[in-house]
């Protein structure tokens, strides 16, 4: 019994290093990869399998992507759509597969482990509720640290957002236009925003229409005060407002909402520093202060106690 949990174990930690080893992976090499395999078939004259290919793309990935369409067959069509934009909002830091297979191996380490440890005492009750505690733990660490990848991110996004619309509005009434303003930004400037805006360059470059990539890259980013100003820009557009105007009155608001924004997190200050002040400022001042009276009152009332005694 247990070496078959220690088996199961190493499966599960095997895959957990195989899921996160495939976020690296690069699409377009697999592709290649593939017109190769088939061009080799085709030359050849005979099929089968081509041992030249890595043992963990002809078996290993398959097989994870089997068992991850078999688990987003069981799960609600609305968990799956939430889950896939929480990937996009964190800029894709894995695969909807590669999540999934996570979340599996998560929830199945950590009992295994207290199985395995628990193999030569045997089950209790204590044990079996630490059992489901751990199972619950493991289902829920993948998805706060998706949803703090999201809040990280995001909030990257939004202490970049006024410096970026400042220099795009400078850009802009220098005498560039907006795509040109908006490829100086992305250029200029490092981080998730700038990888957005050129991801929304690119698809504009290739034909697609402005008002559809900026309102995109809104819902990819999911940042409030960017989809105001994409939509903003949109309007201008729409209703031939210029944009150097437009620009101007974002500029003026993202500089406001960053100083609220500022406010609020100060007045906020004195809240968040009651509980570090009670829990480990005051015992420690307390120690200091009333240490050495505890002390002085001890060693006079030594000889009155012990002579009482």
């Amino acid at each position: 019994m247990a070496a078959l949990i220690a088996l199961l174990i190493f499966v599960a930690v095997t895959l957990i290093v195989l899921s996160l080893m495939g976020e690296w992976r690069n699409p377009v090499q697999d592709r290649l990869q593939g017109l190769r395999q088939r061009l080799t078939i085709t030359e050849g004259g005979q099929e089968g399998p081509d041992f030249t290919i890595p043992f963990t793309d002809r078996v290993v990935f398959p097989l994870l992507d089997g068992l991850s369409r078999r688990i987003m067959a069981v799960m609600p069509p609305g968990l799956l759509a939430q889950l896939r934009q929480m990937l996009i909002v964190a800029g894709n830091p894995m695969s909807m597969t590669g999540f999934l297979t996570l979340w599996l191996v998560m929830v199945t380490v950590f009992p295994g482990m207290l199985l395995l440890a628990s193999a030569a005492g045997g089950i209790s009750a204590s044990k079996v509720l630490f059992l489901v505690l751990l199972i619950l733990v493991g289902g829920v660490m993948p998805i706060l640290w998706l949803r703090s990848s999201v809040q990280r991110r995001q909030s990257r996004i939004l202490r970049a957002l006024p410096d970026a619309i400042d220099l795009v509005t400078t850009c802009v009434e220098a005498g560039l236009g907006l795509d040109a303003a908006l490829g100086r930004v992305a250029q200029r400037t490092k981080g998730p925003l700038a990888e957005e805006l050129s991801q929304a360059l690119r698809e504009m470059a290739m034909g697609r229409m402005r008002r559809d990539a900026l309102r995109d890259l809104g819902q990819r980013t999911g940042v409030a005060d960017l989809i105001s100003f994409v939509h903003a820009l949109i309007q201008a557009e729409q209703l031939g407002v210029s944009i150097g105007q437009t620009l101007r009155v974002q500029a003026d608001q993202m500089r406001m909402r960053r100083r609220q924004r500022a406010e609020q997190q100060a007045y906020q200050a004195p809240v968040k520093m009651v509980f570090p002040l009670v829990l480990l400022i005051f015992p420690a001042l307390i120690v200091v202060i009333l240490g050495p009276a505890i002390l002085t009152i001890v060693e006079s009332l030594g000889p009155a106690l012990s002579g009482g005694g």
